[in-house]
């Protein structure tokens, strides 16, 4: 029983065995056949290539069977195909002795078992073992002996298994070995025809028509260059140093003395390099007066782009007071338009020591007065009708704006120079439509005036015959900021007629000890001043109030200016630092009134306060004298906020230092914003926890106090 179990379950084995070495005989039966039919097909080229060169009867000049060169010829290929013909006739003999002998062990095979009363299914089992081990015997080459050993297969079953496998084993790996050969020459003869013909092809390639549309070279991708104008492209490029570069007063050609000796009185006997490029750019643009531009054309307008602190303001307030100075009739000839109050009181205050007796009127108009009281200032109503009573108005956008639709007799219709200081911040908020209303109201046709057309202004355009007939007084724009767009989407809203650019933007070449010379900063899109200093600080949220204590009280820093991101952290840190103690402290943001900030920001000045917590309101353009540091305890979202902010410090050539308490989860965002604008040299100034230590305990104190603050002012407004 247990030698059955063992049969049967080997059987099957051996039968999947079988069926594939059934698949192997089918394949290499096919590939003969193919081969064959390879050769055959050869003779068939031959054949016509050979009866070209023989005789009808088959003979040659050669001989019979011969070709011309005494070569063995068509005989040759006739024995050829009768030794094939033998060979495939004696094959066929051997398959039908194969066939004979199975029949015969298999009738044995049935007597035997008839014999041993074995089952039906137990036979099939049996003749279907016996056909595979004679299909296997078969595979093996043929010769005498073993077609002995297959006829006499049923009388080998007393033999050990052992050794039957062992035998079959070996007829296996010989046919396998022989099958392998085969299929290695039919591969190498297909191969072998292969590349003939692709050789053949390639030196007698077909003659084609075809002609390919289109077809090009593949060449790597360049990176695609920005177009700008040629305004913008080549700018008037401007020192950066500015210690290096200071240009006496009386260098500066075109300066009206009377000017030179109030610049000396203010204790200024240089000119930074944009004031010396910029003053007299715009001197000579109203050489021929204020009426008419030089040759009676329309003058060129005026951008300026220049780090914080190198002397924007004066570089447009010297030139106009002296345009100005011959002035008759008093109308209003300058607007200077600024985004914030105080800085629109600190260009006031610069005008006002310029014009101090000239005769020209400066009239500021921000909102801190009411709006009766700026009317009185700008016009007056006589019997003849409305005269102005400005030549240069400061304003920022929206009161301005207010005047000019409600105030009666305002004009700008004798406008000559329309200055936007912080251009760029004034592009951004367009939608507020300020310098669209400000070119309507200059180019405004005044009805009620009983004048002629004579020096009426009307828009610019095509230069004609008939605009040529009588003169107009042309309007120019000047344009100045630390961070002007270089967009020039945004720049066309301001319509700016053949523009000439000042920039101090540009990338420096740099000698080296072998003599070459390399380009820096060549992706630089700001310019900081020379001599601030830069770092941040990473840090957690909880950590930066001690953070700012600690460079107070433990560091000593003096003057320092702190900038967060809206007017309710500012207010709550200014409470935290006072409830700490220690520190001179105090808030500056839009919170207060106007005269409350003024006074704020002299305290300052004084040096009576320590440490001013402050919103944007004062990174804009405000020159605080004496900040020796800035802080942005709260990191900026824009790299033109962090800009301004920075440029607070380390203004008209000093030395300053600028901190960032980042958060690091911020930390990546804030330095590929730098990078991104070209700001390479902020250094990571980091800060042991250990030094916090002894703040913690009076800063959980402070924390106690400030909520009790905040309870209090809450009530209060409830109230």
């Amino acid at each position: 029983m247990a030698l059955f179990c063992i049969n049967r379950y080997g059987g099957e084995q051996e039968e999947e065995g079988a069926e594939a070495e059934d698949r192997a005989r089918v394949l290499l039966e096919r590939l003969r056949q193919q081969a064959k039919a390879r050769q055959l097909k050869k003779k068939q080229e031959a054949q016509p290539e050979a009866g070209e060169g023989e005789l009808p009867g088959g003979a040659g000049p050669g001989g019979a069977g011969l070709s011309p060169g005494g070569e063995p010829g068509e005989g040759r290929r006739k024995r050829k195909g009768e030794s094939e013909e033998r060979s495939c006739a004696q094959g066929q003999r051997k398959v039908k002795k194969k066939q004979q002998a199975r029949s015969s062990s298999e009738e044995r095979a049935d007597a035997e078992e008839a014999a041993d009363g074995s089952t039906p299914s137990r036979k099939k089992e049996n003749r279907r073992k016996s056909k595979v081990q004679q299909e296997r015997n078969e595979a093996v080459p043929d010769s005498e002996e073993d077609i002995k050993q297959q006829e006499n297969g049923s009388n080998l079953k007393s033999k050990s298994f052992k050794r039957k496998k062992g035998d079959e084993e070996t007829e296996g790996a010989d046919t396998r070995k022989k099958e392998n050969s085969e299929r290695a020459e039919g591969n190498q003869s297909t191969q072998e025809e292969l590349s003939l013909a692709a050789s053949e092809e390639e030196a007698n390639p077909p003659p084609s028509s075809l002609v390919v549309l289109g077809d090009y070279d593949r060449k790597p991708v360049q990176k695609v260059q920005p177009f700008l104008p040629q305004w913008l492209a080549q700018p008037k490029l401007v020192q950066k140093r500015i210690k290096d570069n200071l240009v006496p007063i009386r260098d500066v050609p075109g300066i009206h003395p009377r000017l030179l000796k109030k610049l000396q009185m203010n204790g200024i006997e240089s000119f930074f390099p944009v004031q010396a490029e910029v003053i007299p750019a715009i001197i000579e643009s109203a050489s021929n007066g204020y009426l008419m531009g030089q040759g009676g054309y329309r003058p060129k307008d005026i951008c300026v782009s220049a780090p914080t602190g190198s002397g924007k303001t004066l570089s447009f307030v010297i030139p106009i007071v002296q345009v100005l100075l011959d002035r008759v009739v008093c109308q209003v000839r300058a607007l200077v338009v600024l985004p914030t109050k105080e800085l629109a009181q600190q260009v006031s205050k610069v005008f006002n020591i310029y014009t101090d007796g000239t005769g020209l009127k400066v009239v500021l108009i921000t909102g801190q007065k009411s709006f009766a009281k700026e009317q009185e200032m700008l016009v007056q109503k006589k019997v003849t009708g409305y005269c102005s009573l400005a030549d240069i108005i400061v304003a920022t956008p929206g009161r301005l704006t207010d005047h000019i639709s409600q105030t009666p007799g305002f004009s700008l219709t004798q406008l000559r120079f329309l200055i936007v200081d912080e251009a760029d911040r004034m592009i951004d908020d367009m939608h507020q439509n300020c310098l669209y209303q400000i070119v309507k109201a200059a180019f405004q046709v005044e009805n009620d005036s009983g004048s002629s057309m004579l020096f009426q202004r009307t828009k610019p355009g095509p230069i004609t015959a008939a605009s040529s007939c009588y003169p107009q007084i042309p309007l120019q724009k000047l344009l100045f900021s630390a961070t002007l767009t270089q967009d020039p989407e945004k720049l066309q809203q301001l319509n700016l007629f053949q523009p000439r650019l000042f920039t101090s933007v540009y990338s420096e070449k740099e000698t080296l000890g072998d003599g070459t010379e390399t380009e820096q900063n060549t992706n630089k899109k700001y310019t900081l001043p020379e001599g601030l200093s830069q770092c941040y600080v990473p840090c957690d949220l909880n950590s930066k109030p001690l953070l700012l204590l600690h460079f107070m009280l433990t560091m000593k820093f003096t003057r320092v200016l702190c900038f967060t991101n809206s007017r309710e952290a500012s207010h709550r840190l200014f409470l935290l630092v006072q409830a700490f103690g220690g520190v001179p402290v105090a808030e500056f943001s839009s919170r207060l009134p106007p005269n409350e900030r003024q006074r704020t920001m002299k305290e300052f000045e004084q040096g009576k306060i320590q440490l001013l917590i402050s919103t944007d309101a004062t990174a804009r353009g405000i020159d605080v004298k004496g900040v020796n540091y800035v802080i942005n305890y709260d990191a900026p979202q824009f790299i033109r906020t962090y800009i301004h902010r920075v440029g607070r410090t380390a203004r008209a050539g000093r030395v300053g230092v600028a901190f960032s308490l980042v958060l690091r989860v911020q930390e990546r965002r804030f330095l590929r914003m730098l990078k991104d604008a070209g700001i390479q040299d902020i250094k990571k100034q980091p800060v042991k926890g250990n030094s916090l230590k002894p703040l913690v305990q009076q800063y959980e104190e402070a924390l106690c106090k400030l909520e009790k603050t905040v309870k209090n002012e809450r009530a209060q407004k409830r109230a």
